[in-house]
């Protein structure tokens, strides 16, 4: 290690292995000034948190104080600390909640019941990985005493160690000693896992795929899971559907027993799901929608959007299942010509029908810039005979020896596929170099069919590629590939086949008589920013589209008088009391749609939620550019957590202002 690089660590005891030299001598100082910056890092948090005492939070049993279930699963170390040190926290290092929230747990544990491993932690003995084991069992001991004991126990077992200690092997010692000296620390870990007893949900890798995560007792599980099983092997697949998997029948199963669809006298559980898509999407573009705010591909989100309202589900648009590109070509699919030859020839009238095929259509030369196909011969150099000699076998007794040295061979195979005729096993030359030349020329003939197969393998890749620049170009030049160009919702409605525009129209039209809970929403966007401008539906889209003259209201689809001065689509109107009205409130939360609180990605709750930014009894209007949706946690942090500063503009950006002059801004999310 060079001397930049231990500059900082020469007060530190060497690691177990030494200091390398070079680079990784660089790395193993950057772990140990990571590990030194972890432990000031808890020590900083420590003493912020002292300055946001619990006595500002509204005691338990208070109106509006912190909920009785939240209280009870809070950790120990963090009942002295107010509530609001969390978002505060996470302001100032960009972190979710929960995560500002385990940052706080983990730095006070470290300071104020495990201060032994801090010390470690800064003189390089210990790094990150290895706090969660002592975290996790060390400072669950109750006894301060004992508890001190073990650190120091496990700390100098560690350090007297002459070898590697991997967070897994500190982790069993850990385990080992509490188990020894505390057997009621692994009860209270139960207890206390038994609070955190729950189920989450996140996205998965795949855009519509999301995971539930369920965390219950092993019994629960194990009765769980079996249930499942059993459930899994009860379903049989259906004759022509798609075979499924046992976990697939396991997830199927699971959501028959749990939203009950009229399959037992409980009452069926109603969900509510918001789906949003844009006009281009619907109409089959292949820009993705959202539903409860996840990122879902677009022909998801149409088909679940027609489920629920009741209506059939539209085909899946596959271009390549069109037997014609658009130059006339003929593209292979499902029982085409060459699945049928596939079908109907053997391996190798299969070959020489699709090369004959390829050379139809490609000709028998290299594309251009494809230097790389070679001439069907071999352009290689002669091999040396010389180098044959050791054909003889190894044991001394020179070409000759032994009866029918090369009988045995295969002749070799003629390049146009069929075998010469029988040679003898000898020649007037001698059978070894007769031998020696046949084996020369199988060489060259692999050699040559070798370089054929190559050919003919990237003429197929040509092949493959220029049918999907066609699939492609026939998918752009379709409709729905002209909706998916359009720049705005009008040209996407233009370029539209009839067809798609009244598929949209029945969609737009269903009612809550179907599956939904409310009728489908439009909403007025600008085209460059996103940002909404007014929501409506299709009844109110008519009623803005016509003149008002009695006629026009009976048939607005025939009125083509001058609309100037007619009033237009807009946002929803203030309400006089203060309750948001009906539009209103839809309005507010179809703009925000997740909580306004900087890095809070919650859902607004439909039962409310929506808070004046300046107070109704001070004054406020309940109007659009007054509202701000947020969830049950951060609105009470609004009104209750000192030194906090809410502004909202009419434009719906809110500016949420710290305690300690920290500034985060959050505007609504754009359609």
């Amino acid at each position: 290690m060079d001397d930049g690089a231990q500059a900082g660590t020469r007060q530190a005891p060497a690691p177990t292995v030494g200091w390398a030299s070079g680079p990784l001598g660089a790395v193993q100082a950057a772990d140990r000034e990571i590990a030194r910056q972890t432990a000031l890092r808890a020590r900083a948090v420590a003493a912020f948190v002292a300055t946001r005492p619990a006595s500002v939070d509204r005691a338990q049993g208070e109106r509006g104080a912190m909920s009785a279930e939240r209280w009870a699963a809070r950790a120990d170390v963090l009942r002295p600390v107010s509530e609001w040190a969390t978002p505060e926290l996470a302001i100032a290092l960009n972190l979710t909640q929960p995560a500002a929230e385990q940052l706080l747990q983990r730095s006070l544990t470290l300071v104020h019941r495990l201060p032994a491993t801090l010390v470690a932690l800064e003189t390089g003995v210990l790094h990150a990985g290895h706090l969660w084991h002592l975290i996790d069992k060390v400072a669950a001991v109750e006894d301060e005493v004992l508890r001190g004991e073990i650190e120091a126990d496990l700390l100098a077992w560690a350090a007297r160690r002459a070898q590697v200690t991997t967070p897994s092997q500190l982790g069993d010692k850990a385990r080992r000693m509490v188990a020894q000296r505390d057997a009621t620390a692994a009860a209270r870990r139960l207890a206390q896992a038994l609070k955190e007893r729950g189920i989450s949900i996140r996205p998965e890798r795949a855009d519509g795929m999301a995971a539930v995560t369920v965390v219950c007792t092993m019994p629960e599980a194990k009765a769980l899971y079996a249930a499942l099983v059993q459930c899994a092997e009860a379903i049989v697949n259906e004759p022509g559907e798609p075979v499924r998997t046992r976990g697939q029948k396991m997830v199927d199963a699971l959501l028959d027993l749990v939203l009950r669809p009229g399959e037992t006298d409980l009452p069926p559980v109603r969900v509510l799901l918001t789906i949003v898509a844009s006009v281009a999407t619907m109409l089959g573009g292949d820009a993705p929608g959202e539903v409860d705010g996840e990122l879902v591909p677009a022909e998801m989100v149409r088909q679940l959007a027609r489920a629920f309202a009741g209506l059939d589900p539209t085909p899946l648009v596959d271009v390549a299942d069109d037997t014609t590109a658009t130059d006339g070509e003929p593209v292979d699919v499902e029982g085409a010509p060459v699945e049928r030859a596939a079908a109907e020839l053997d391996a190798a009238e299969f070959d020489r029908w699709l090369a004959e095929l390829v050379r139809r259509g490609f000709g028998d030369h290299p594309a251009p810039g494809n230097a790389a196909d070679q001439p069907p011969w071999d352009t290689g150099p002669e091999p040396d005979l010389n180098d044959l000699d050791d054909l003889d076998g190894g044991d001394g007794r020179g070409p000759d020896s032994g009866p029918g040295a090369c009988e045995a061979r295969p002749p070799a195979a003629a390049v146009g596929g069929a075998a010469p005729p029988d040679e003898p096993a000898t020649s007037s030359a001698g059978g070894w170099w007769a031998a020696a030349d046949r084996a020369v020329d199988d060489a060259g003939a692999a050699v040559h069919a070798a370089r054929m197969a190559l050919g003919h393998a990237r003429r197929s890749v040509r092949t493959a590629q220029q049918a999907e620049a066609g699939d492609e170009a026939a998918w752009r030049a379709s409709p729905a590939g002209q909706v998916d160009a359009a720049t705005d919702a009008l040209g996407a409605l233009a370029a539209a086949a009839d067809t798609q525009r009244e598929d949209l129209a029945d969609l737009l039209t269903a009612t809550a008589g179907g599956g939904l809970a409310d009728r489908p929403r439009i909403v007025l966007a600008d085209a460059v920013t996103g940002a909404m401008l007014a929501l409506t539906e299709l009844p109110g889209l008519r009623r803005v589209a016509h003149c008002g003259a009695r006629p026009c209201r009976r048939h607005p689809e025939t009125c083509t008088h001058d609309l100037t001065g007619r009033p237009g689509l807009h946002a929803a109107q203030a309400t006089d009391g203060y309750r948001p009205g009906a539009a209103l409130d839809r309005h507010g939360r179809a703009r925000d749609r997740r909580c306004r609180f900087p890095g809070c990605r919650r859902r607004v709750p439909k039962a409310g939620e929506l808070d004046h930014n300046r107070p109704y009894a001070a004054g406020g209007e309940t109007r659009a550019a007054n509202l701000a949706g947020y969830c049950t946690g951060d609105h009470r942090g609004k009104h209750q957590a000192p030194g906090w500063r809410h502004d909202l503009a009419p434009d719906g950006t809110l500016t949420v202002t710290t305690p300690t002059g920290l500034t985060a801004v959050t505007e609504p999310p754009p359609y």
